[in-house]
């Protein structure tokens, strides 16, 4: 089990870089992120989209106490200063201005997101491809998206958001306060190579050109079988593992096969998040998806 010092207990989050959000929930209960799949049924097209991704593949946790591995966010007051932002993809993005540290981390990488929690009015701004210009006093990034953590609001049909999938990230992210209390209460995020020119709820944007039915769509969940034994592996890994369970594992992005993230922390206990990697794609089923777009 991780470093009992930041135990969750359900109040107010903290400030800061990495903050403990003290248990509180994000988005209301029956949102997609949160909503319990363990009892759904099985994707007649399962065997064929799993062998896409790698059936022999291991899945890997994207984080560790390595500081630029995972993706970081910052928690900030209802006061903090606004800055504008100039967007790339400005037609697909939420206008700015957005409260933003000058500090605040940026994830390394090509990816370079950046993740702002304002935890007095429970708004949740991200970016994607980020920069910090001289003076600090503007941003410019590739899109951005600002969601309503006490709605299910989603992006309009076809709009991407800071990822691939047009979905918000930090609600996927493997959380340590999360890991520490015991529990984490929601879907985790994960990427593959090869996706297809689709997506399916929640996804609400694609990023391919491959139409074969094989390839995953965005927005496409996965499960870790119920009959995965996961009663030998330490209790940080255990939550994750039970979390793969009943709440599944929600494709957001083009990246590396069955790799899953979690925030940037260097507290992590890496022996423990590596027994992850023992499983593989085919310890995973695809679970029954909806209508699935293509244009």
């Amino acid at each position: 089990m991780e470093d009992a010092a930041i135990a969750s207990v359900t109040g107010t989050p903290d400030l800061g870089a990495g903050a403990s959000l003290h248990g509180k929930q994000v988005f209301p209960t029956n949102n997609a992120w949160n909503t319990a799949i363990d009892t759904a049924p099985v994707d007649p097209n399962s065997n064929t989209l799993i062998a896409s991704i790698g059936a022999a593949t291991h899945i890997h946790p994207d984080f560790g106490s390595n500081a630029s591995y995972g993706i970081p966010y910052v928690v900030v007051s209802g006061t903090q200063a606004k800055v504008p932002v100039s967007f790339v993809y400005a037609s697909e993005s939420d206008k700015g201005p957005y409260p933003i540290p000058a500090n605040a981390p940026i994830e390394g990488g090509s990816d370079g997101h950046v993740l702002v929690i304002d935890r007095d009015h429970w708004l949740l701004y991200e970016m994607f491809s980020a920069n910090r210009p001289a003076g600090g006093k503007g941003w410019t990034a590739g899109a951005g998206a600002i969601w309503n953590l006490n709605t299910n609001a989603t992006r309009p049909a076809g709009w991407t958001s800071a990822d691939a999938a047009g979905l918000p990230i930090f609600p996927g992210l493997v959380r340590r306060d999360e890991v520490t209390a015991g529990v984490i209460k929601h879907a985790i995020r994960f990427t593959c190579v090869h996706t297809r020119h689709a997506y399916t709820a929640p996804a609400s944007h694609f990023a391919s050109s491959l139409t074969g039915a094989q390839y995953p769509p965005m927005g496409m969940r996965v499960r870790l079988k119920a009959s995965v034994n996961i009663s030998g592996y330490p209790a940080g890994a255990k939550v994750v593992l039970t979390a793969m369970k009943k709440y599944g594992m929600i494709l957001a992005d083009n990246g590396s096969n069955w790799y899953f993230q979690g925030m940037t922390d260097t507290h992590w206990n890496d022996n423990d998040m590596n027994t992850l990697k023992q499983l593989k794609g085919s310890d995973f089923e695809v679970v029954k998806m909806g209508t699935i777009v293509t244009r």
